[in-house]
């Protein structure tokens, strides 16, 4: 978990000092800016919504997030019933259009905006080169923390992911057994069904692989609406990144879930993506008025880091997720579910590509 803490201070801390680093403003850049208010700027009105925001999406983030944890109270929503495998499989299409319909899309328009030089921006396709690699470090961080966690300590000691003691009687192996992690989301290809430390490895590995790609756009998109004095874009996007938040935080609640984790575990990750974007928009109202999402390096950093978060967020909902659940047993064993599940991503995906209209 020391890692994951790591991966996402270096993420927040990059953003920071490249907005204090940004550059002053010219008549071109000037240009730009009031290009991209269209009219509709209001201070005072921006900072009230703005408050609201952070409020609102703090409380999305949390139920969605931990809905899936507290399903066990729930007996229809145990992992081991069809209702969670459909349920799952909403989410999981929820996550698949957040990367392509809308955090691929952010960063196309970041990349080629007009703002920057038409050499090389315009010359070169950035956006899909990174995301791109990202699809292709995803992979190898994923293959690499498993072997990793199996030579040094989980499969030999029987300890969790980061030292964390797997016992059978509260969170271990027969809790994973009893509990239907087999069932599918989060499994991802593990080799072999009776290799249960290495599905509840590759869970954990998923669940925090996953966020880092969620949190990174999370602080992205926070620190722009915190920027901005556009209430008439503000206004909508608030209503549209509440439920964003919620579906989102269902899918990786899930994920969460079925890596079994202990409850300081569990609360460091909910704590996180909860609070990513409420605190984005901290900053963005701290540097509203030295930040300029219009400047070149603001594109340029922040089409990047979308671009990345879109590769990862893509891989993991492609690979780990949606072909982990529908090549697994459980769904392969009934064509009834199989279609339901295929119905709950196709509703998933079409609803959040459906608020890319507005977020």
């Amino acid at each position: 978990m020391a890692s994951f803490t790591e991966i996402n201070a270096i993420t927040i801390s990059l953003i920071l000092i490249l907005s204090f680093t940004l550059p002053a403003s010219t008549s071109a850049q000037q240009q730009c800016d009031s290009a991209s208010t269209g009219g509709c700027h209001d201070k005072a009105k921006s900072l009230q919504l703005k408050l609201i925001a952070i409020f609102s999406i703090l409380v999305a983030s949390m139920i969605g997030v931990c809905l899936p944890l507290f399903s066990r109270m729930i007996p229809a929503l145990m992992p081991d019933r069809d209702l969670f495998v459909v349920v799952k499989a909403f989410a999981s299409g929820v996550i698949l259009a957040t990367g392509y319909m809308h955090v691929l899309p952010d960063s196309f328009n970041d990349l080629m905006s007009d703002c920057l030089p038409i050499n090389p921006w315009k010359k070169f396709p950035f956006t899909t080169f990174v995301a791109m690699l990202s699809a292709i470090l995803t992979l190898v961080m994923d293959s690499f923390t498993m072997s990793f966690y199996k030579k040094h300590g989980f499969d030999k000691k029987g300890g969790g992911v980061d030292g964390e003691k797997v016992n059978n009687g509260e969170r271990g192996l027969g809790n994973v057994e009893n509990g239907g992690a087999h069932v599918g989301h989060c499994d991802g290809f593990n080799g072999g069904a009776n290799d249960k430390d290495s599905m509840l490895l590759r869970n954990r590995v998923v669940a925090q692989v996953l966020e880092i790609g969620i949190v990174v756009h999370s602080v992205v998109i926070g620190l722009s609406m915190g920027a901005s004095n556009n209430p008439c874009t503000i206004r909508p996007l608030i209503a549209a990144l509440c439920f964003h938040q919620l579906f989102e935080g269902m899918g990786l609640g899930g994920c969460i879930l079925q890596a079994e984790y202990g409850m300081k575990i569990k609360a460091i990750l909910v704590f996180f993506f909860s609070t990513t974007t409420p605190f984005g928009i901290v900053i963005g109202i701290g540097l509203s008025n030295v930040y300029s999402e219009r400047s070149p390096t603001a594109l340029i950093v922040v089409g990047l880091l979308n671009a990345s978060s879109a590769g990862l967020l893509n891989y993991m909902a492609l690979v780990d997720l949606l072909a982990a659940d529908f090549m697994g047993p459980k769904l392969q064993d009934s064509m009834r579910l199989q279609a339901w599940s295929f119905i709950a991503v196709l509703l998933g995906a079409g609803g959040m590509s459906l608020m890319a209209k507005w977020a």
